[in-house]
């Protein structure tokens, strides 16, 4: 899973984020879904999601189940 299609992610899901502050660094943050703040079905850029914590940030990849 990429991030860019809204319907792969799933609240719950364990993925990496890049937050708007880390754009240029490309820092990553992992974090399980809370909510999916993107309406489209997909984006160029990430699905913006609100990870638990409420740290926000664009889905660069999944993670595996654990």
């Amino acid at each position: 899973m990429d991030g860019t299609v809204r319907k792969d992610i799933k609240i719950g899901d364990r993925v990496m984020v890049i937050q708007k502050q880390d754009q240029r660094t490309g820092k990553l943050t992992e974090g399980v879904v809370q909510r999916i703040l993107t309406n489209a079905p997909n984006h160029p850029r990430g699905i913006k999601v609100m990870l638990e914590g409420g740290t926000v940030g664009r889905v660069q990849r999944g993670m595996d189940h654990k």
